[in-house]
Order: C-alpha cells, then sequence, then structure tokens
C-alpha cells in the first residue's frame, strides 16, 4: 500500500490554501469565493506542474480579460492612457514564483541555462531601468510609473526564461506549438465572428474601442511560423491543420484593416518568394499569380482602408509629399519620426527614461526618446541576436519541426520589424508573449542540439577502433580491421 508523503513546503502550502477558503466562505461573498477557489486551483496546479501552467499561459495570452489602471497615467508617456493589466499578466507572475520556489527547493538544478539570448536580454534590461532612473532622477519620469511600465515590457523576458527552463523534451515543445495554435484558430473565429458588425477587428476582451493593430501583428507573427513549418520538408506530418489555421488567420488579419499588418505581411510573402525560387519554383508562380490577381479577390473593404492612405479628406495635420496628400494617421507617425529626433537632441546618450517621453505609436521613435542612443544600440544587438539564433537553428538542428519552426521565426521577426514602424509592436504584450514563447522553445532546440553534438565526439572516442590492417583504403576503413594476409611458405614464390 502507498502512502501520500507530504513535506513541510506541501504542507504549508495546504494551510494558507485552506485558510483563504476558510476566511473566504465567512464572508458569504460568491464572487470572492469563486475567485479565490480559481486562483487556488491553479497555485496547485503551477506547483505540481510547471508544463500544464505553461500551456495555461499560452492560451491565456490572446484569451484573457484586462482591466485598465487609470491611475498609473504617466507623464506624455501615455498620454492619458492607464496601464492595462491582464489576468494572464497576474498568472505569468504566480506561475513564476512557483516556478522560482521549486528552482530553490531543488537546488540540484542549475538556476538558468546559457543562452545565446541571455547577454542580449540583459544588457536591454539594464539600459531601459539606467535611462529610467536618470529620467527619474532629472524629474522627467514618476517613479510608480517607470517601475510598473518597466515591470510589465520585462514580463516577457521573464517568460523567455521560464520556458526555456522548464522543457525538457521536443515533444513537450511540439505541444506547446499545438497549443498556441489552437489558441490563434479560436482567436481567428472570434475575430471572423465580429466582421458582419462592419467594425475592425480585434482580439477578445480588448476593451470597446478594441486594438485591431496588435491582432494583425499577432495574426502576422503566427502566420508566418505556419509559413515555415509548411515549407521545411517533414516538419509537419500534416499539411491540413496548418493550412486551415493560414485561412482563418488570413481572413481574420484582413477584417483588421490594419496598414502596419498589412505591410508586415508582404515583408512575409517576399521572404517565402525569395526561399522558393531555387527550391519549389511552382510556388514562386503561384504566388506571383495570387499577387498579381490581388486587385480582384481582395475585399472591396481592405482596398479603400489602403487606399484612404492617400484619398483622405483635407484635415489639419496632413502630410504632403509633393502632390499626395497623407492620411492623418499616416502623417502623425511621420510627425512622431521628426519629433523624436528633436527630443533625442535634448537626451543623446540614455533618452528621458520609459513614460518620460510623449507618446509615440511607433516603435523606432519611441527607443530613441525614451532610451537614447544607448537604448537603440541595446534594441539593435536583441534584434540581431534573435536573428542569429533562428539562423543557427534552421541551418544546424537536425530536427524538421525545429528548423521550420526557426524558418518562420525568422520570417515572423523580419514581418514584426516592418510593423514597428507603425506601431510598439515590441513592447505589446499581446504581441511578445507568443513571440518571446517561440524564442524560447529555438533556443531550448538549439541547446539540444549543442549537446547532441557535444555527446557525439565523446561517443566516438570511447568506441575501441582497431588500425586497419594492410592496405588502407576508405571502404577498408568503412569497413572495419580486416584480417591480415597470409604469409607465404617457404615454399612459395
Amino acid at each position: 500500500m502507498t502512502h501520500l508523503r507530504i513535506g513541510p513546503v506541501e504542507g504549508l502550502l495546504l494551510v494558507v490554501l485552506a485558510v483563504c477558503l476558510g476566511l473566504a466562505i465567512t464572508t458569504g461573498r460568491p464572487a470572492l469565493l469563486i475567485g479565490l477557489v480559481t486562483a487556488c486551483t491553479l497555485l496547485v496546479a503551477a506547483f505540481l506542474s510547471t508544463p500544464l501552467s505553461l500551456y495555461i499561459l499560452v492560451f491565456s495570452m490572446l484569451l484573457s480579460p484586462e482591466v485598465m489602471v487609470g491611475g498609473l497615467a504617466g507623464k506624455g508617456a501615455t498620454a492619458g492612457r492607464g496601464l492595462t493589466l491582464r489576468f494572464d499578466d497576474v498568472l505569468l507572475v504566480v506561475f513564476g514564483f512557483v516556478w522560482l520556489a521549486k528552482l530553490a527547493i531543488h537546488k540540484d538544478r542549475p538556476p538558468l541555462l546559457r543562452t545565446p539570448l541571455n547577454w542580449p536580454i540583459m544588457l536591454y534590461t539594464a539600459v531601459s531601468l539606467l535611462a529610467t532612473l536618470m529620467g527619474v532622477l532629472q524629474g522627467h519620469v514618476k517613479p510608480l510609473n517607470g517601475f510598473f511600465y518597466n515591470l510589465k515590457y520585462f514580463e516577457y523576458f521573464f517568460l523567455y526564461f521560464m520556458v526555456v527552463n522548464s522543457i525538457t523534451s521536443q515533444q513537450q515543445a511540439k505541444n506547446l506549438i499545438v497549443a498556441s495554435f489552437v489558441a490563434c484558430f479560436l482567436v481567428s473565429l472570434y475575430a471572423i465572428g465580429q466582421i458582419p458588425t462592419g467594425e475592425r477587428v480585434s482580439a477578445p476582451f480588448e476593451g470597446e474601442s478594441g486594438e485591431p493593430n496588435t491582432l494583425g501583428g499577432y495574426l502576422v507573427f503566427m502566420l508566418a511560423i505556419c509559413t515555415g513549418l509548411l515549407l521545411t520538408p517533414g516538419a509537419t506530418s500534416r499539411k491540413l491543420p496548418p493550412m486551415i489555421l493560414m485561412g482563418t488567420a488570413s481572413l481574420a488579419l484582413m477584417a483588421t484593416l490594419s496598414r502596419a499588418s498589412f505591410l508586415a505581411a508582404g515583408v512575409i510573402v517576399l521572404g517565402v518568394v525569395g526561399f522558393v525560387t531555387h527550391r519549389r519554383p511552382i510556388l514562386l508562380i503561384l504566388v506571383l499569380v495570387g499577387l498579381l490577381s490581388s486587385p480582384f479577390w481582395t475585399p472591396d473593404i481592405v482596398k479603400k482602408r489602403l487606399l484612404s492612405t492617400f484619398t483622405q479628406a483635407p484635415e489639419q495635420g496632413q502630410v504632403h509629399v509633393g502632390a499626395m496628400r497623407l492620411d492623418t494617421s499616416t502623417s502623425e507617425r511621420l510627425h512622431a519620426w521628426k519629433r523624436s529626433l528633436e527630443i533625442w537632441r535634448q537626451s543623446p546618450i540614455v533618452g528621458f527614461g520609459v513614460t518620460g517621453g510623449p507618446f509615440m505609436d511607433a516603435m523606432y521613435p519611441r527607443v530613441l526618446t525614451e532610451m537614447g542612443t544607448l537604448g537603440l544600440m541595446a534594441f539593435g544587438v536583441l534584434i540581431w541576436s534573435l536573428f542569429r539564433l533562428g539562423w543557427r537553428v534552421f541551418r544546424d538542428s537536425p530536427d524538421p519541426p525545429a528548423r521550420g519552426m526557426a524558418l518562420g521565426f525568422m520570417f515572423g521577426l523580419a514581418g514584426l520589424l516592418v510593423h514597428a514602424v507603425g506601431s510598439n509592436a515590441f513592447i505589446i504584450v499581446r504581441i511578445m508573449e507568443p513571440f518571446w514563447l517561440y524564442a524560447a522553445l529555438l533556443a531550448r532546440a538549439y541547446l539540444l542540439q549543442r549537446s547532441t553534438q557535444a555527446a557525439q565526439p565523446e561517443e566516438t572516442q570511447s568506441a575501441p577502433v582497431e588500425p586497419p590492417q594492410g592496405r588502407w583504403s576508405p571502404v577498408s576503413r568503412l569497413a572495419g580491421p580486416q584480417p591480415r594476409a597470409p604469409r607465404p611458405s617457404a615454399g612459395q614464390p
């Protein structure tokens, strides 16, 4: 008969849960009771199974509600916006602390695995904190604002380290990919269901106004991952599910009417064309036919959205390029680039700190004003390290799914770099959480590849190999030791 052993940590956890549930029951508040029961269930699940907590996080990335904390509006940086907190933010904090507690308990495990992204992440984090600290000292940043915004921006780095150090097998990585595809499919169906309303679609729980640009960036990245897996031989045994996902996600992407997302998708198409030119000419022909026929099959509302960039009625603040007149949204982003250079001249080294400058809906001007030249350089190092990691896995990994994921990741990163021209793509949590999830899976594949390569020479050296006898040839070397030819007897010539 087996007995359930409860250690001191498990016992303390059960006592805390019992006290919380007892207090909730005595208060007589059903909502509080339900919330505490849910929180306790998730806490126990996270403590008992780290992979289970990762699956919960994957589905909560785009399917969790959010709340606006209006009291944390920054000085100029948020332009009246509050700090948006979502349920998966809370989940990530809870699961993260449980993961750290388990690391403290199991001291035989290494605290953090060494990956190619560790020091670029630390460099970017250090520059951001330094810039924010300087902004606080100079009076540009409120300490509470800077702290919480930095914390929110860096939570996806925490997700990266948590996934890298929790995944122990290729099967777990594949299961997370499948879970992310299922979540993307559900989000796409939700977006498609909004099309009859005539409004621009957005992800679930985005508030009253919604964020179509955010949904577009997320869909572009997930479409890139699907494309990489489909283009890599052996990456997926069944082509139909990824193709169905690509169809639904593409329809949802068009319904966002996000021009930055359309540009990002165009970059991915160009990358695919360059990739298949010498490998599969038939795919190149199909892509070119699709592009040339796009005016006939593209929905009218999408064509009107694209043409509105140049056909908007005259309004104040529009930028004129020769005889053309750009719409107010595009003009505002161009003005942001101009303002960022003017602000950068005032503090060119470290900028004004996170939330210290005016709000800009473009990633590169925002980095320049908030973190200065050092921040822009640290951001460039981080992006280069991500591309390099993807290329290493795609070039050297013997695992086809890992190679397909790496190819799609590079496509997606290129698309997000274009998307960031008209959005804050690299600090939007709903885009960055899936992005850094796949970055962690790539890093784990890279570490597995290196460990396999390191084990092969050891096996070769440990195997006893006798030198071949007689004449050497490649065939005899492969065949192993050959029998020595008999010596001629005294009577033989």
